[in-house]
């Protein structure tokens, strides 16, 4: 490939980049602005960080309890994919037993089934259960997605067979396989699923909002929301809950993009 070929291609992704960083960008400057410097340009020295002290200390948002909520959650949503797909999916991968096929079949027809018509008898279940307004409702349901179990599988399938056979002559049973020889080569299907998995719980908004209706057990994009309403004129502190909410995400993503890329590009080409 031609020099200049390659300066254009890196110059059009970097104007990519900047538009898409444009709206994160303009809602981190706008949190440290006040009120009526909104929507101006002002000198560094008239940047506060007043907006995410009010919103951490004031007693009259749980912002604090909000955030821990949604670490616990995302927390306990993201090690159960991790340890139930990934079992399922070497399973699908790379056991034989009757009727594998059709359990494929079953898992790749779920994608198709939008999940908000399945949210209303999960919530009835989880109200005859008794399990609203805590972590039980918030987590137990989510603890696999089939998503995640495809990814998995296809990239289990581009592992060598004989790399099992050869571990197996070495005395190693199915699970020891598993834990030695899949889930070391597997990391960066492992990486993707995790990011896509963090960021979906900790952005997710529909479910924890009808699971719990008590302010203390808000996560925090529910709990942020109600702010919105109650300062709709307020672009600064709006945007202050914007990057509060945003920021985990980016520095989880930033860590991790070269294994994301990576897991991504090397599944889904084998079926």
């Amino acid at each position: 490939m031609k020099p200049l070929k390659i300066i254009r291609i890196y110059l059009v992704l970097f104007v990519l980049g900047l538009l898409f960083a444009l709206p994160f960008c303009y809602a981190i400057y706008t949190s440290l602005l006040q009120m009526k410097d909104v929507d101006k340009i002002v000198k560094l020295s008239q940047l506060t960080l007043e907006n995410y002290i009010h919103l951490f200390s004031s007693k009259e948002y749980a912002l604090r309890r909000w955030y821990t909520n949604s670490i616990i959650m995302t927390a306990i949503i993201v090690t159960g994919n991790v340890v139930i797909n990934s079992m399922a999916a070497f399973a699908l991968a790379k056991l034989k037993f009757k009727g594998q096929k059709v359990v494929s079949f079953i898992v790749v027809a779920t994608l198709m089934i939008p999940y908000y018509i399945i949210l209303m008898p999960v919530y009835i279940k989880m109200a005859q259960l008794g399990w609203l307004n805590t972590f039980r409702a918030l987590t137990v349901p989510y603890l696999t997605q089939c998503i995640y179990i495809f990814l998995l599988r296809q990239f289990f399938v581009t592992i060598p067979e004989e790399l099992l056979d050869a571990s197996r002559i070495d005395g190693l049973s199915k699970a020891g396989s598993f834990f030695y020889i899949i889930v070391p080569l597997s990391k960066p299907a492992f990486i993707s699923m995790i990011i896509l998995n963090f960021t979906g719980t900790w952005n997710s908004y529909i479910i924890p909002s009808t699971m719990t209706s008590k302010q203390d057990m808000y996560v925090l994009v529910v709990g942020l929301n109600s702010l919105k309403d109650q300062f709709f004129e307020r672009t600064n502190i709006v945007m202050t809950g914007v990057v509060i909410t945003t920021i985990s995400v980016v520095i989880l993503f930033l860590f991790l993009q070269k294994y994301y890329v990576q897991g991504l590009s090397q599944s889904g080409i084998k079926g």
